[in-house]
């Protein structure tokens, strides 16, 4: 008696070998990408000036502290978690940091304590929320107003105003190497680490397994208490960062600062989890999520658009974002159930020889 498995042939879609076929029908994973181009040609033909280098430059220099930021908050929604303190730690961490340089601490340690001050911050939300089990909703709003009062406390008017002929402050935020803006080149070796640390080390595949579920990754083995606190920490050291780059482009600290960075930094990894790598919140597919909102808001307010364009384009976009992540979510979910039907042993043919 031998025992026989039926043969199944591998159907390759024809489209796929047809020059041009992704052009005519672009995947999920081009749109973002495609919108971004189009957006790029659009307003390049319709603004004079608008496709120069030196202002492809300035417009990438000005989303970097949002590509930042988007980075840091695409470690929490990985996570499965939110952080609603990210622009009390960006004014606090770098009006407490301000205030000691007017009295003479050095830049470079000056901006190690607001690097300090927001890991701190952010090791308080990751045992909240990983330990103490409370909802991440309320810890980091709760987390917010605490650093709000502790700012209005050590400086009551918090509106902190740079020294002047400090060497290096203006550098950090403002500076270029090579002709490239400085804060261009932070946001791609930040890029660069947080790929290499989720596509090539273990820490990367717990904290996808701890955000698709929870439960099955703790019974794996995988300690998710450690691994919560530890993003809610690396969060909370970008956020500081930014806040760094953001106050030393502005040469002051105040309380409304950074307001406008909440909506586009949630936008960011939701709209990046529907390019790239559909369905998960990815760190390439999140800084072409940025420059969408960077290139779409800059052409409209260079077309003339009233001062609401920008939180109304941003608040348009998250709803979108919200709802093309929960559909590339739901799709990859499908197609893999699917690939795991493909491969499960058929039923096995018996032949009597």
């Amino acid at each position: 008696m031998s025992v026989q498995s039926p043969s199944r042939d591998v159907a390759v879609p024809a489209a796929s070998s047809r020059p041009g076929a992704m052009f005519a029908k672009p995947s999920q994973e081009q749109i973002v990408l495609l919108i971004t181009i189009a957006l790029l040609i659009v307003f390049g033909l319709t603004l004079n000036g608008f496709a120069t280098v030196s202002n492809l430059l300035n417009l990438l220099r000005s989303i970097s502290i949002l590509g930042v930021l988007g980075l840091g908050m695409g470690l929490i929604v990985i996570s499965r978690g939110i952080d609603l303190s990210e622009v009390a730690i960006m004014a606090g961490s770098w009006a407490i940091a301000l205030i000691e340089i007017q009295n003479g601490m050095p830049v470079f340690t000056a901006v190690l304590l607001a690097l300090a001050i927001a890991v701190l911050i952010g090791v308080v939300n990751g045992v909240m929320v990983a330990f103490v089990e409370a909802p991440a909703l309320f810890v980091t709003l709760a987390a917010g107003f605490v650093i709000y009062g502790l700012a209005f406390w050590i400086a009551p008017a918090w509106v902190v105003y740079a020294p002047k002929d400090v060497p290096g402050l203006m550098y950090l935020g403002a500076g270029r190497l090579f002709g490239v803006p400085v804060p261009i080149l932070y946001v791609l070796a930040v890029a660069a680490l947080i790929w290499v640390a989720f596509e090539f080390l273990p820490v990367g595949r717990y904290l996808y397994a701890l955000g698709s579920n929870p439960r099955a990754a703790e019974l794996t083995g995988i300690p998710r208490g450690r691994y919560v606190i530890g993003a809610y920490i690396a969060a909370g050291l970008l956020v500081g960062f930014a806040g760094v780059l953001l106050g030393s482009e502005l040469q002051v600290a105040q309380s409304n600062v950074g307001g406008d960075y909440l909506l586009p930094a949630f936008v960011g990894p939701l709209l990046g989890s529907t390019t790239i790598r559909p369905g998960r919140v990815n760190v390439w597919g999140t800084l072409v999520a940025v420059l969408v909102l960077a290139v779409g808001i800059a052409g409209i307010q260079q077309l003339g658009g009233s001062f609401f364009a920008e939180p109304l384009f941003n608040g348009i976009t998250l709803l979108v974002a919200v709802g093309l992540a929960g559909y590339a979510s739901r799709r990859s979910v499908r197609s893999q159930a699917r690939r795991n039907k493909a491969i499960e042993p058929s039923e096995l043919s018996q032949e009597v020889v």
